[in-house]
């Protein structure tokens, strides 16, 4: 991770945004914000009710809710509408919408304001929304036009923050910077930019020397999101890209205490007897979160291999193939207690 500027020259900063006086960031002035990504299938509320306990995010977000583009009456699920609300113990929510067509987005934003939603952001970084019937997602960067009129639409019906996730491009890492002019004259109030291309989907590395000049050709703040494994890591992006805060996905979902190792308030880079009890006592603490909102054993036990095969430690390799090779929920549980300290 160089933060080298690929085109050998310091881009310049855009003027300011006129930014809309109903606009908050759902973080403090002068934080820098490390926030738990939307991951669908593991960001569930039992996932994020544990993070916010334990780790405290200083924002967490919902999975994604599909936006429905034929029944103007039933944008959102029900079960999604249910998920709402403006923060979860005290610590901002931010819902995520992935749809496609500016009338079903904008009525499905407004149908998450009245569910209680105050900070909304549109999913364009998902690589395998370019695989449905309409362009969502990631796929919505194959016609960029259609973004000139859905941006400034879902900016004018949300009252609260609205931000936007998104790819570097669909097929150009560079497509992200012209869309920056549109992003600021419609008052998006932050990004959450992921370096890779949609077509990369999760090959290959993130490039945050994109984000990094990103940060520089625009006022607007920008979230780091990507390959953040480990405290070292994250504080070097912060420090080499100037991005206002971190976004942890799948390192976060493996270790919840990189968030604290990131804040300095646990070892950076902790020994095996550390990692191993820790692993423990996560993995303890979400199961009986996961058997109360989840049916059955055989749905449980899928949910929580799924958040078991995000950890990555080549000392615990024996272990951790254990509980993913596991065939049922007691033999999970018994593979579980060989990591008690």
């Amino acid at each position: 991770m160089t933060m080298e500027n690929p085109r050998n020259q310091a881009p310049q900063p855009n003027p300011a945004p006129t930014q809309p006086e109903t606009s908050k960031l759902p973080w403090l002035p002068g934080v820098k914000p490390l926030m738990l990504a939307p991951m669908q299938g593991l960001t569930n509320r039992a996932l994020r009710s544990l993070f916010t306990k334990w780790v405290r995010p200083d924002v967490v977000w919902t999975e994604f809710m599909r936006v429905n583009p034929v029944s103007a009456k039933k944008r959102l699920m029900p079960g999604d509408l249910r998920e709402i609300s403006a923060s979860e113990d005290g610590i901002p929510l931010v819902v995520q919408l992935i749809g496609h067509g500016r009338e079903a987005l904008v009525s499905a934003a407004k149908a998450a304001q009245d569910a209680g939603a105050e900070h909304l952001n549109l999913n364009m970084g998902c690589p395998y929304g370019r695989m449905t019937s309409g362009l969502t997602g990631g796929g919505m960067l194959k016609k960029p036009e259609l973004l000139e009129e859905i941006i400034p639409a879902l900016r004018e019906a949300i009252h609260g923050s609205f931000s936007i996730k998104l790819r570097a491009g669909y097929e150009d890492p560079q497509q992200v910077f012209s869309l920056l002019p549109l992003f600021e004259r419609s008052g998006v109030d932050f990004l959450v930019l992921h370096p890779r291309t949609v077509r990369q989907a999760y090959n290959g590395w993130a490039d945050h020397d994109v984000t990094a000049e990103v940060v520089c050709q625009t006022s607007i703040p920008v979230i780091a999101n990507g390959d953040i494994r480990s405290a070292g890591a994250g504080l070097r992006l912060l420090e080499q890209s100037g991005a206002a805060g971190l976004m942890l996905g799948r390192g976060g979902i493996g270790e919840p205490m990189l968030f604290e190792r990131l804040r300095g308030r646990a070892c950076a880079t902790p020994d095996l007897a550390e990692r191993k009890t820790m692993l423990h006592r996560y993995l303890s603490d979400l199961l009986p979160l996961y058997c109360a909102l989840f049916c059955g054993d055989a749905q449980v036990l899928g949910k929580i291999k799924g958040v078991v095969s995000n950890v990555e430690d080549a000392e615990l390799e024996r272990e951790l193939k254990k509980l993913t090779r596991s065939k049922t929920l007691q033999a999970f549980r018994a593979a579980l207690e060989d990591l008690a300290p």
